[in-house]
């Protein structure tokens, strides 16, 4: 038997141009949640301070259009919750202490070398991405305002989901670059279409994981797991399978979607990843992960 589902009527979120994050909540649940942390362009001018990163940068490190790729899983009964604020403001998928004494100053534990961490102070082709440090005061106000406010609704969504279904599945919605840019560690090695970042059995069970690569597989597409993404700081808050949630990370190829040097997406690709994350949703909402 499949995960249960429950119907209820529709849920309405007050929602309000300053919220860092739109959220499409579903009208059933089921034990899926839906998370895009990275498609995001905004900056507040609030929270710019010493950003020097273009619009350029800015679109090239963001998951363009995997908002759009999830946006029937609310009609399958699974919420979707997607960043509006560019990952260059703070990343949602780091913790906020990941910063390093050039990125943040006067931080009480700094990391060693964290560039591309809670806050990014390079782009991934190694250009600076801010003038200065920021100030502790900064850093504090993109946790406030953006970090906490983002993840206080995502552990409330995954609560709910657990509490309803009995067990909770996140799926965190991702893409990447075709091929290793300047900073990855795979720089210029090309990458699989999909990567299922589960990291190495620590965020979901093997059947959450299993299915997510033989859905994929099974519609055509390479994967890798865990390669060269196993999953963020989303995965290691949330994933914790012995105690029924399960986290799961999705890489998509751009390729597969969009033209990565326009960053214009190509619709006919568009709509064949749409329908297969469909399909996933309601795989993953299906298995059954009784304890």
């Amino acid at each position: 038997m499949g995960a249960r589902e429950h119907r209820t009527g529709p849920r309405i979120r007050s929602m309000s141009s300053a919220d860092p994050f739109d959220l499409k909540l579903a009208a059933r649940l089921t034990p899926v949640v839906v998370e895009v942390p990275h498609a995001g362009l905004e900056v507040p001018a609030a929270l710019k301070g010493p950003l020097v990163a273009t619009p350029r940068d800015l679109r090239a490190d963001a998951d363009l259009f995997v908002d759009r790729i999830y946006q029937g899983a609310p009609g399958r009964g699974a919420p979707l919750l997607c960043a509006r604020v560019s990952r260059y403001v703070c990343d949602l998928n780091r913790e906020p202490d990941d910063v390093d004494a050039r990125a943040v100053e006067g931080h009480s534990d700094p990391r060693p070398d964290s560039p591309r961490g809670f806050v990014w102070r390079l782009t991934t082709d190694g250009k600076p991405a801010l003038a200065r440090p920021l100030t502790r005061k900064e850093w504090q106000k993109r946790v406030d305002d953006v970090w906490a406010s983002y993840h206080g609704v995502l552990e409330g969504l995954v609560a709910e989901a657990q509490a309803m279904c009995g067990h909770a599945i996140l799926l965190s919605g991702h893409s990447m670059p075709s091929v290793g840019r300047a900073l990855h560690a795979d720089s210029g090695r090309p990458r699989a279409d999909i990567v299922v970042g589960w990291r190495g059995g620590e965020s979901c069970a093997p059947r959450v994981k299993d299915l997510c690569v033989e859905h994929f597989r099974a519609r055509g597409y390479s994967v890798a797991v865990d390669d060269p993404y196993r999953g963020g700081a989303t995965t290691i808050r949330y994933g914790k399978p012995g105690e029924g949630v399960h986290a799961v990370q999705i890489e998509m190829s751009r390729a597969l979607y969009m033209d990565e040097q326009a960053h214009a997406p190509r619709e006919q690709g568009l709509s064949r990843v749409r329908a297969d994350a469909d399909a996933l949703v309601d795989a993953l909402a299906a298995l059954d992960l009784g304890r």
